[in-house]
């Protein structure tokens, strides 16, 4: 008897302190619950699950979100997996609505299955969502502890809490940011411990299955060795009535020659990471069918087997079921005369020496390790889709050029996400790609397949020449030496622009799109979470500024008042210094422009000069005070308007920081006071953010960089802290005002020249000396000359005064910028200038 009193009283406890079992219980005498400010209270997001969303009839010719959102919240005492109502996607899609942040519910609901009995969920309709790190989180020992709340009478829907999606047609979840890498409890990666008796005798040769393709019902067993693995393929679509729609392709050999193995729909999930390159595979109930002749294939010329494409073996899970064995490496006999695994590792000495779209293998020490960033897929007719892809250095002591390598996750997601300077990397079947002025670089292929310090074991490879050389030169290497050339995360885009900007009226695959400014305009607003974009526009550069601080982002309250600021505490000196520098930020930056800069000349004040490269800390000089063109009776009138025009901008610019001490230097056309009253709006969303600043690697920080440089991961963990990183100091920059060509739309955009060869955009820029103007500096990308340990001129980059001084170059000059575009999360989208072309250096094709 004491035992149940003390347990109610503990659940009354409970709810009496939870704020979600009250809103629950609320929740059952009305349909929608309204909660008023004194009602709310922040609950912290731990987990973020999307899934292909229903389509009903009536919705088919009407535009509705691909996916759908369940978002499993906690108030420290419950927690509970909610659907998001799609009308709020979008806060995902900026990564506005994230995990390890507190949201505040101000409108929710509860819904019932209707062709199921005894399942319902909470249904979130209005949210604002919380700045800052999580008031709620710090409290919890273990998220996973908490009890799970569920209404009363369903207490069997308690499993939907776990890996199911609420609304439950659809039976798992996707990766939130790709439809590549598996996602959930059902990908199973561990294989049964014992080994079946396998009848060998009657198994028959790949060789013999193109001429039984439509004759055998039930082919002999197949005993084969997988030589190569695709990364999965996820086809689901509206209307699909399939559970799990996945595919991968695998290629397989025996003695007589290799042939295309597909897993289908709910088998991939079941094996798809068991089979790996190097298992052995006993097949019985496959099928035969002809091949699919539109698809990527490995090269396997070195492999000096035959090759069998006209037909293909599929392994379903019914009609029939096929009966897979995946054989351990013990119970592999000599006998059966299945071939070796064959590589064909490239040194980097050698890449220039091959062919544009050949494929190698690669071993390398990584240097750097850029962000991880998305790019929607193209020509896909289904629901729409995002590949994630990172850059990597990596070197191999064969040349003083690393290997450049552009990486798409290969659903390999511990690996992909762990990649960072100074582990061992290895990248199978990667295809060569020549680009017009940069050094060649590498681009994984569908079948390529990346493993990384504490993955090598086992891995066919290990026994290779090539490898074991590798393994000997790094041997010799120092760490600290090494550890100093290392970088990770920032902005990064290669290869390097042409010399000559093309627009063909024919395919204009692979080149850069020329846009106008009011598609620009959508573009940046239709931009997802680290989505990344090359976009052109043409007009003239009006204004430009030298900047010393870096943009902090800040939370903007949406028309639907769906996302706010945390107020500052009146209390709290240091919050409401974070909120006098928000403050700052908000208002506009031609504010500080506005007193009288018809005149052309240059505004000088004190302001960081670039320093010796991106990760070192600017020195402060004092600019001169005013243009060396003043004189006579206009000089004591324009050091009046400097003093007054400095005052202004100290009042009214946006300063990223409250470093009192870094003002700003700048140039203006003579036209744009005028114009600026006439563009119908100005794109103000130029400026340098701490992620787009690489830093150097360090082991005292990996974890935290490692973080900071992947994707916001889908739940929550304690060890989420990459805030901790110290911010990035800026060695400065400069943020141009763009005129659109017809002066309509303005834009602001950051160019962050390279002064240093450790810079890992450096690598493979052309380095024409040209005469430092501000407009050879913007069609070249650098200060000249880079600056570095193989540079010995005396030569000194220019400091920003002297090139501003040049700009008056850029006065009505009708140029094309190209642009690249990245969104960072939340309000931060970097719009950053890769290269300005003038008129003479644009072909018309």
């Amino acid at each position: 008897m004491e035992d149940n009193a003390s347990c109610s009283s503990l659940a009354s406890g409970l709810s009496e302190s939870s704020f979600l079992r009250r809103t629950l219980e609320r929740l059952t005498s009305t349909q929608s619950l309204k909660l008023g400010s004194d009602e709310t209270v922040p609950v912290a997001v731990v987990a973020i699950q999307r899934y292909l969303s229903e389509q009903a009839e009536d919705q088919q010719h009407h535009q509705v979100d691909s996916y759908c959102y369940d978002v499993t919240i906690t108030d420290g005492v419950w927690r509970v997996k909610c659907f998001l109502q799609p009308h709020l996607n979008h806060l995902v899609h900026r990564n506005t609505l994230k995990t390890g942040s507190d949201i505040s519910i101000t409108q929710c609901s509860f819904v019932y299955n209707e062709r199921r009995l005894g399942h319902g969920y909470i249904c979130i309709d209005k949210l604002r969502c919380k700045a800052g790190g999580s008031a709620v989180l710090p409290r919890i020992k273990d998220v996973g502890s908490l009890p799970i709340l569920v209404k009363r009478g369903m207490e069997r829907s308690v499993v939907l809490q776990s890996d199911v999606p609420l609304q439950i047609s659809r039976k798992h979840y996707l990766s939130l940011w790709n439809n590549d890498d598996p996602e959930g409890d059902m990908w199973i990666s561990t294989a049964p411990s014992s080994d079946p008796v396998l009848d060998v005798s009657k198994v028959t040769l790949l060789s013999s299955l193109e001429s039984s393709l439509g004759i055998l019902r039930k082919p002999l067993p197949l005993l084969v060795k997988i030589i190569h693995k695709s990364r999965l393929r996820y086809y689901g679509k509206f209307g699909l009535k399939i559970d799990y729609p996945y595919q991968a392709y695998f290629e397989v050999a025996d003695q007589s020659g290799t042939m295309s193995l597909v897993l289908w729909n709910e088998l991939c999930p079941e094996f798809y990471q068991r089979l790996n390159v190097g298992t052995v595979l006993y097949l019985q109930n496959y099928t035969l069918k002809q091949s699919y002749s539109n698809r990527s294939r490995p090269q396997m010329d070195h492999h000096r087997m035959k090759n069998f494409n006209s037909v293909e073996i599929g392994l379903n899970p019914r009609k029939p079921a096929s009966v897979i064995t995946v054989v351990s490496p013990k119970g592999v006999q000599p006998q059966w005369g299945l071939p070796e695994v064959s590589y064909q590792f490239t040194t980097r000495s050698e890449l220039e020496k091959l062919a544009n779209n050949s494929a190698c293998d690669v071993i390398g020490l990584v240097t750097f390790v850029g962000r991880v960033e998305r790019v929607k897929s193209k020509g896909n007719k289904g629901p729409e889709k995002y590949w994630t892809y990172r850059w990597v250095h990596a070197v191999d002591g064969t040349s003083d050029h690393p290997f450049i390598l552009e990486l798409f996750s290969s659903s390999q997601t511990e690996i992909f996400n762990h990649i960072c300077p100074m582990t061992y990397l290895v990248c199978t079947q990667m295809r060569v790609c020549q680009a017009e002025g940069s050094l060649p670089y590498l681009t994984s292929s569908c079948e390529t397949e990346m493993f990384i310090t504490g993955y090598h074991k086992g891995q066919p490879y290990v026994s290779d020449t090539r490898v074991k050389s590798f393994i000997q030169w790094t041997k010799t290497l120092k760490d600290n030496i090494i550890l100093q050339k290392t970088a990770v995360g920032g902005h990064y885009c290669y290869p390097h622009p042409p010399q000559k900007f093309a627009q063909s009226s024919a395919d204009a695959s692979g080149q850069v799109p020329l846009v106008a400014a009011a598609d620009l305009k959508r573009e940046l607003e239709t931009l997802q979470y680290r989505e990344h974009k090359k976009l052109a526009i043409q007009g003239q550069i009006t204004a430009v500024r030298c900047m010393s601080n870096l943009k902090t982002s800040q939370f903007k309250e949406t028309e639907e008042k769906e996302c706010e600021q945390a107020a500052p505490d009146p209390n709290n000196p240091a919050s409401m210094a974070e909120q006098t520098v928000v403050d700052t930020l908000a208002s506009s930056p031609s504010d500080c422009s506005s007193a009288s800069r018809g005149k052309r000349r240059i505004q000088m004040s004190k302001a960081a000069q670039f320093g010796p490269n991106r990760n070192s800390t600017p020195s402060k000089r004092r600019f001169i005070q005013e243009n060396t063109e003043k004189r006579g009776e206009q000089e004591e009138e324009e050091k009046t308007d400097s003093v007054l025009e400095e005052v202004q901008c100290e009042k009214n610019a946006p300063l990223q920081s409250s470093d009192q001490d870094s003002n700003i230097l700048s140039w203006e056309s003579s036209s744009w006071s005028k114009q600026r009253k006439e563009v119908s709006e100005h794109l103000d969303q130029g400026g340098l953010y701490q992620d787009s600043i690489s830093r150097k690697f360090t082991f005292d920080e990996k974890n935290d960089l490692l973080q900071w440089g992947n994707l916001q991961p889908m739940r929550w963990t304690p060890e989420q802290t990459a805030d901790s990183i110290p911010p990035a100091r800026c060695p400065g920059y400069y943020q141009l005002t763009i005129l659109g060509i017809n002066k309509q739309i303005a834009v602001d955009a950051a160019f962050f020249p390279i002064v240093h060869s450790d810079d890992p955009c450096a690598v493979g820029l052309p380095r024409d000396p040209h005469d430092n103007t501000m407009l050879s500096c913007l069609s070249s990308g650098f200060l000249c000359p880079v600056s570095g340990a193989a540079n010995h001129s005396k030569t000194t980059p220019p400091e920003p005064e002297g090139m501003l001084l040049t700009a008056s170059e850029l006065e009505d000059t009708h140029v094309v910028c190209m642009l690249d575009i990245c969104h960072l999360g939340g309000d931060k989208v970097e719009i950053l200038i890769n290269k300005v072309y003038r008129v003479t250096e644009v072909s018309l094709d």
